[in-house]
């Protein structure tokens, strides 16, 4: 277990950081270990924390165990979510962007919030690294400082949160999604999970292997209600092209933004965007359609055909040239931005089998390599029909992480990773 309160290390930088697309050979990538988050997952509390099903936590580490280990015997370099979010609050600065984003009067009320701010000010990094992810109840604030004289606080229970947990931090994809040589920082759809964006801003702000590095940020600091891409339904195609989803979480306008953004930083040149059916089903478009090479997807046989949009720049600096086609073209359009011929491939399922497969994320590969990928143990089906088409699957133990309706590719943020 890392000491409490160190220095955060000074790291070498032997590669820039950056995505060329999403099946060259991954280098480096941040996950997140399951933890006492989702020890805080009840019955009463998953639906608004976004969960469908109650993870068995121990089993779940095991897996999540299992799945890094893959990843690191490929030679990517693996990084702890919770340990880089430790060290960078080492930094003075960096802990008080944190803390001042986290209690505040919006949330814990004019009587709580400079309370709150002071206790976890003074806590040992490793400590507050741990309840900003896992939470705080009422009953462990009054451990460490006495009750402020509080509405917010007073009409608490001592086993209610104070501090919601942020379990959704295991889908490192969707809050901070790299592309060509920058980030896009998530201003999140959901409300339990607007938090997560900012510890990411602080870590990409002032860790060491963030702080000094050059890299484009492709959002602002992200704020409640502002338009949402979030990173699942972000696929960098190569060669300047975006693939992206605008179903149950990502907005239009979003889009539009960063595809402004990425011209504007002469890192990409056109951006197809996709209108996917506003379910959770269809959460993000990783859920559905993931490349597994060069020129190949992996498709749910239930997405169908979508309309889809081609995002070009336009003659003035910050236009933006948009057409429009009808959805029996999408295929067509996705292989026109790539620029190759594209397969999509879908295995043959009764609809049964391929809904459930759809909901085991059976879709959700992550690629090594090209035409190497990680999917879930559980999804016979998907990974047999991959294996036919040449394709070199990996498969992992899903059957408690699979509960959190996300696979390899959401649990996943690739921060290196070569073109194609």
């Amino acid at each position: 277990m890392p000491s409490k309160n160190r220095a955060a290390p000074v790291i070498q930088k032997t590669r820039a950081l950056g995505v060329g697309s999403e099946v060259g050979q991954l280098h480096q990538v941040i996950l997140h270990r399951p933890g006492p988050e989702l020890q805080r997952l009840t019955p009463q509390n998953m639906d608004h924390l976004l969960f469908d099903d109650l993870l068995w936590v121990r089993r779940a580490q095991e897996e999540h165990d299992q799945f890094s280990a893959v990843l690191a015997d490929a030679g990517v370099e693996v990084l702890l979510l919770a340990d880089l979010l430790r060290e960078t609050l080492a930094v003075p600065e960096a802990k008080h962007h944190i803390l001042d984003r986290t209690f505040d009067e919006r949330s814990h009320g004019r009587g709580a919030a400079p309370a709150l701010h002071a206790m976890a000010a003074a806590m040992d990094d490793a400590d507050l690294a741990t309840a900003l992810i896992g939470g705080l109840t009422k009953r462990e604030v009054l451990e460490r400082i006495p009750e402020p004289r509080s509405v917010v606080m007073h009409g608490l229970g001592l086993d209610d949160l104070v501090l919601s947990p942020l379990p959704n931090h295991l889908f490192t994809r969707d809050t901070s999604s790299w592309v060509y040589d920058g980030v896009a920082l998530s201003a999140m759809r959901r409300q339990a999970r607007v938090r997560e964006s900012v510890h990411y801003d602080a870590i990409y702000s002032w860790h060491p292997r963030f702080a000094g590095a050059t890299f484009q940020r492709w959002s602002a600091a992200p704020a409640l209600g502002a338009p949402a891409v979030e990173g699942g339904d972000v696929l960098v195609l190569g060669d300047g092209a975006v693939l992206v989803g605008m179903g149950e979480r990502t907005t239009p306008q979003a889009v539009e933004r960063l595809a402004a953004r990425l011209f504007a930083g002469g890192t990409a040149d056109r951006v197809v965007a996709l209108t996917m059916p506003k379910a959770r089903q269809f959460m993000h478009l990783d859920t559905v359609m993931t490349m597994v090479d060069a020129h190949s997807f992996i498709k749910y046989a239930g997405l169908g055909m979508l309309p889809s949009y081609t995002i070009t720049p336009g003659a003035a600096p910050g236009e933006l040239r948009m057409r429009a086609e009808e959805p029996d073209l999408m295929h067509a359009v996705i292989a026109e931005a790539m620029g190759v011929d594209v397969r999509f491939l879908t295995p043959e399922q009764d609809a049964h089998t391929a809904a459930r497969e759809q909901w085991d994320d059976g879709c959700n590969a992550l690629a090594l390599a090209p035409g190497v990928v990680v999917t879930y143990d559980r999804n016979a089906t998907a990974n047999a029909y991959l294996r036919q088409m040449g394709v070199e699957v990996l498969a992992v133990p899903g059957g408690e992480l699979g509960r959190g309706r996300g696979g390899p590719h959401c649990m996943s943020c690739p921060t290196i990773r070569e073109g194609i």
